[in-house]
């Protein structure tokens, strides 16, 4: 029966490039001994961290593809296959500018390898100590502040540490993986406390190549949660109509996804749109975290979208501890401008995982530390995503010191 069920087995891949024999193995189907002729016309453009290496192929009918065989650094062996059909390759994971040998080799249908071409490139600097570089970091509220430039959008991880009972550096398990170019991180966590505290910060690509160490001594800044509780909503003259399904108690309900457990303003309504709440207390607020709504429509296999319609994409926050009662933005003051930015960069109505779960964990966004105490709110919608101005927000938390 097994010898039976393996016959079956070969018989459907009789069209395909292997087959398989007694022990049920697969092997080559084609059985050419002899060897293709090596790749020629070998050229070389350096690039940061990487190399493409262009080539001619040989003009055999059976050969299958190119492979480029290299070591990193670290010791990792490495294999890149191109096929016949392409005239080059990406070999990449460098750390260093220094010289790296690769070989090439053209492979047929039958596995067999030409002779080996070996290739020396001189990659460019690896992206991650340009991020290195740009990289700052300081006191938040309620943690501490990293930010980068990451112009190649590397996908890398930013390894933050503290020391451990021991003396021995820990990374931090809320560290930044990210292929944003624009890094900006709060790293918020209940045991940072408001005391001076040593960190220490080094960059990692996917390859386990790393900078070296950022070292710095960090006191976090006091913040609280003001409760949702004391939250309420206002309606001025000149804020916008609401959807009639939706109320502002949608917006600290505990429900960041459903409809219609969400605040959303009239999209006909034309000009800006304004909307004012009250959080029920006079603070030196730091941040308000804001929950998009994610609209149901399907993209890149998550169910829901973010960075669509009605999502806050330009718009400004504005305080007030005595608010007038016309409407106008007399005695309020100006929190902070802010521009949504998708963290892929995809185009509009496409997300990829790191845009879902920046969304879908809140966007947080950090106040004017000069700004007065202040106990109303007012959000001021330029631009959405979808290009008007209503908003759709599916709930908010605001931070602060009310002593």
């Amino acid at each position: 029966m097994k010898k039976l069920y393996i016959l079956f087995l070969c018989s459907t891949l009789a069209a395909g490039m292997i087959s398989c024999g007694e022990d049920g193995l697969r092997t080559p189907l084609e059985k050419n001994s002899q060897a293709p002729d090596p790749v020629t016309n070998v050229h070389v453009e350096n690039l940061p961290g990487k190399a493409r290496i262009s080539y001619t192929v040989p003009v055999q009918q059976d050969l299958l593809y190119v492979k480029a065989v290299y070591k990193l650094a670290t010791g990792r062996a490495m294999e890149v296959k191109a096929s016949y059909y392409e005239n080059s390759l990406l070999v990449e994971g460098f750390a260093d500018e220094g010289e790296h040998e690769v070989t090439l080799y053209a492979v047929n249908r039958s596995e067999k390898a030409s002779a080996p071409v070996p290739v020396t490139i001189r990659p460019l600097e690896a992206p991650i100590w340009e991020v290195y570089r740009s990289m700052e970091v300081g006191p938040a509220f309620g943690g501490i502040r990293v930010t980068a430039d990451n112009p190649e959008r590397s996908d890398l991880a930013i390894l933050v540490m503290q020391k451990n009972e021991y003396g021995e550096w820990d990374i931090h398990p809320n560290s930044i993986y990210t292929a944003t170019d624009s890094i900006a991180h709060t790293l918020r966590d209940a045991a940072l406390d408001t005391v001076d505290q040593a960190f220490a910060f080094t960059i990692r690509d996917r390859w386990l190549n790393y900078t070296d160490t950022l070292y710095a001594t960090i006191k976090p800044l006091y913040e609280v949660a003001i409760p949702k509780s004391g939250y309420a909503g206002m309606n001025l003259p000149g804020d916008a109509p609401h959807h009639p399904s939706t109320s502002m108690q949608g917006m600290w309900d505990g429900n960041i996804i459903d409809w219609p457990s969400i605040y959303m303003t009239q999209n006909a309504h034309p000009g800006i749109h304004v909307i004012t709440f009250d959080i029920g207390r006079l603070a030196k607020l730091s941040r308000i975290v804001i929950w998009d709504y994610p609209e149901y429509f399907s993209s890149g296999g998550f169910g829901r979208t973010y960075y669509y319609l009605g999502n806050l994409k330009e718009f400004e926050i504005w305080g007030s501890d005595s608010p007038p009662s016309d409407g106008s933005f007399d005695n309020w003051h100006l929190l902070g401008r802010y521009n949504a930015v998708k963290p892929s960069g995809l185009p509009f109505g496409q997300q990829n995982n790191e845009d879902y779960q920046t969304a879908n964990a809140g966007f947080s966004w950090d106040f004017d530390v000069a700004a007065p105490k202040v106990r109303y709110l007012r959000i001021r919608s330029t631009r959405n995503w979808g290009g008007t101005s209503y908003m759709a927000i599916a709930e908010i938390q605001v931070y602060g010191d009310p002593r």
